[in-house]
């Protein structure tokens, strides 16, 4: 029997999930990215999971941060006007440290906007949507395949490292069905939350570690915990104690950096001695790997740079791929967010430029092609 199933990208998203171990789920209908929720409440009945219609999005990430606090995994799908609701618990997963997978397929706004049109608008939602310094993971996967992957891979780095982690997801690739080999996943072991096992008396539920990731307390274990939304000491009580909560909250921002192999994950391809790099994520990475190979028939030297892990930004790998390019081009369908943290860390004598696109439609290759042309024309 072929290992290989023709699926769509919001249906491996939700198989990737059960694989995952993924046993809660909870959300609201919303276009593009219901038929994730659907095929969860197929699935999860048969591993005696569990899966609950909410009645809005609000009350939907907060049952998925309630479920994850009594031990299981966790996630919830959703998309615009949705995906801003969820930002307050958002903020609170991030704050009290509680694993949880949030699932974003983006569709054309602001507000209601194009319920059923392709966009890449949510870029710095995603990172700076809740208030407050805070740490989060952004994965962008531009196929199936990597939907089912990152979808994966977005629960095993919110387990290990007790964070909330967002999968981008285009509409275009939501809706896309390819041939995925799932025999590539079969020997994937999910990784387990650290459980704490230490002493009871005195227990710190967000103690300083040596690998910044307190474990975490199993209901039921014994261990007398406090969990708030107000910044909190390691005991988990509140504290406005100035000395305890820079040193609390830069425990959550040096987590990520500490463990930074483990959370960056990029795609380079022919970035070396490449003259023009093309950045770019989803579906629009697609067309930029196209118009690559008529670039360098037309002998311009291209590349292209493609960030999986999105937030936190790969910069110093970015660094490296665009030493030697005289121009970076960004396409992306919104009016420019991606290429506001490109510039930040451009060296001097590279032209930063972008390709914008926000009607409904995907951006083609042939307009990443007669950008760069132009840009070096005039140049």
């Amino acid at each position: 029997m072929s290992s290989v199933l023709n699926l769509q990208g919001n249906h491996a998203c939700a198989l990737a999930a059960i694989a995952a171990g993924c046993r809660f789920y909870a959300g609201y209908p919303i276009t593009p990215s219901s038929e994730v929720a659907e095929r969860m409440s197929l699935e999860l009945p048969a591993v005696d999971g569990i899966f609950i219609q909410m009645e809005d999005e609000i009350a939907s990430m907060g049952a998925v941060i309630g479920a994850s606090l009594g031990g299981a995994k966790t996630m919830t799908a959703t998309s615009g006007p949705g995906f801003s609701l969820k930002q307050e618990h958002l903020g609170y997963a991030a704050a009290t440290e509680v694993p949880c997978v949030i699932i974003n397929v983006m569709r054309g706004g602001p507000s209601t906007g194009m319920p059923t049109r392709p966009a890449q608008g949510d870029v710095m939602q995603a990172r700076w949507g809740t208030h407050g310094d805070h740490p989060i993971i952004v994965l962008t996967p531009w196929s199936v395949e990597e939907v089912y992957e990152q979808t994966m891979r977005a629960f095993d780095l919110s387990e290990a490292l007790r964070i909330p982690v967002v999968v981008l997801i285009d509409e275009v690739i939501g809706h896309l069905v390819e041939s995925v080999d799932m025999a590539r996943f079969k020997a994937v072991k999910p990784v387990e939350r650290k459980w704490a096992d230490s002493k009871k008396q005195g227990f710190q539920p967000y103690a300083i570690t040596e690998d910044f990731v307190p474990p975490m307390p199993r209901p039921g274990d014994g261990y007398r915990t406090h969990t708030t939304g107000l910044t909190h000491a390691e005991s988990g009580f509140p504290t406005q104690d100035p000395e305890t909560g820079q040193r609390v909250i830069s425990r959550l921002l040096d987590k990520l950096e500490h463990h930074n192999k483990l959370v960056e994950s990029v795609e380079q391809t022919d970035c070396e001695d490449a003259e023009v790099v093309i950045v770019a994520f989803g579906i629009t990475a697609r067309a930029a790997q196209s118009a690559i190979a008529l670039l360098q028939k037309a002998g311009i030297k291209a590349g292209l740079f493609r960030p999986i892990t999105l937030w936190p930004f790969p910069d110093q790998s970015y660094a490296s791929a665009t030493r030697n390019a005289r121009l970076v081009l960004v396409p992306e369908m919104n009016a420019g967010q991606l290429i506001v943290e490109i510039e930040r860390y451009q060296k001097d004598g590279t032209s930063v430029v972008g390709l914008n696109r926000y009607d409904g439609e995907a951006i083609a290759p042939q307009q990443i092609v007669n950008k760069v042309k132009e840009v070096l024309q005039n140049a």
